[in-house]
């Protein structure tokens, strides 16, 4: 008898279909993506064009909108979207100098994102970059849209820094730091500056800006030959740097401040009643702590940025040929201290005699 064939199935999970909602009001798939914490909205408008995301099956195009019924997956995976705004989180890093502001880094270099504390069903989005040799404050969150507001060029969130430069700057100077000077990337400017004293050839500024280019703060000074030799973010927007905050370490806002957040950038407050937080949930609401690198699963590269050589296994061979690792110890140290010597009592020939002599006398002892 034949074999009848078997039947295809799909191999995508089975999703359960929701009810439709007739009064739905479809809502810009970007901008649910950011809700979820995947990223910025102008990201995931990146991420709707790449093709990767579908929609009932269909390629999703930018611009669609959605409502609750819709399945909608990213390279075959479904998502569970927001369409009741949730509480995001927020964190608060006091970065130390020597750490970059990225995921992907060819030099494996440290990075503020092997700190941060791990979440289900989101992810952290950093609020500003800062390059390596700039330390202070740090924002993360897992919502995309107040990290939008925050970055975005038309908002012009006022960006304060603390900056030591070798030498001064005369009057003139700073009028014209305030005016405008002529960078490589456009004309740039301080909103305000203000000289802090300072010791000898180092003299402290603070200065303000409501843009975000790349060492804009570095170049400016620059302009006038003055090098920087130590810069600090001390604010970002209405967040504040809090001296409590040492380098190194972390805080997370409370539901309450990221109300006020959320409320300052014009976001919509999630309508849902606040969960409440157990007794230890409250001990650690606001305290600050240091966070945990977690160790990377690749060895650091050498300063060439070549991957070092891996010390050779010890491996036997076994009767069958199959190599096995070695479980015998490893040879010691030659410089190690040599055991001391065993002494041992040399035999002599009195000892082999004598067994025959008593041999002798008992079988005398058997004939008598």
């Amino acid at each position: 008898m034949a074999r009848p064939f078997k039947q295809q199935r799909d191999s995508r999970p089975h999703v359960q279909p929701t009810a439709v909602n007739p009064d739905a009001v479809p809502q810009r798939l970007h901008k649910l993506l950011a809700l979820a914490g995947m990223g910025s909205r102008r990201d995931m408008e990146e991420l709707i064009a790449s093709g990767r995301v579908t929609v009932n099956g269909k390629t999703a195009e930018v611009g669609v909108g959605v409502i609750p019924s819709d399945v909608v997956r990213l390279d075959s995976r479904v998502l569970h979207l927001p369409f009741e705004a949730e509480l995001p989180q927020i964190l608060i890093y006091h970065k130390p100098e020597g750490e970059i502001v990225s995921q992907d880094d060819p030099e494996n270099r440290a990075t503020v994102f092997d700190k941060l504390p791990r979440i289900k069903n989101a992810k952290w989005i950093a609020i500003g970059r800062l390059d390596i040799n700039t330390s202070g404050l740090l924002i993360f969150t897992t919502s995309g849209e107040l990290a939008n507001h925050f970055m975005h060029p038309r908002y012009e969130v006022e960006r304060e820094y603390a900056v030591r430069i070798f030498g001064e700057l005369t009057e003139g100077q700073m009028l014209q730091l305030t005016q405008g000077i002529e960078l490589e990337d456009g004309p740039a400017s301080f909103d305000s500056i203000h000289p802090q004293g300072g010791e000898g050839s180092n003299h402290w500024y603070q200065v303000t800006l409501r843009e975000g280019r790349n060492r804009e703060v570095r170049r400016l000074f620059e302009a006038f030959q003055l090098p920087v030799s130590r810069l600090m973010r001390v604010r970002f927007g209405p967040v504040n740097l809090p001296p409590r905050l040492k380098r190194g370490q972390m805080l997370k806002l409370d539901p309450k401040e990221v109300i006020g957040l959320l409320e300052w950038a014009g976001l919509p407050v999630p309508k849902t009643p606040l969960k409440q937080l157990s007794a230890r949930e409250k001990e650690k609401a606001g305290a600050v702590f240091t966070p945990k690198s977690r160790k990377s699963a690749f060895p650091a590269r050498d300063s060439k940025g070549e991957m070092p050589e891996r010390e050779p296994s010890r491996r036997r061979t076994a009767p069958g040929g199959k190599s096995v690792p070695d479980s015998r110890k490893p040879a010691r140290d030659l410089q190690e201290k040599p055991k001391r010597p065993v002494q041992r009592r040399v035999r002599q020939t009195s000892d082999l005699a004598a067994p025959k002599q008593q041999k002798r006398s008992d079988r005398n002892r058997g004939r008598g």
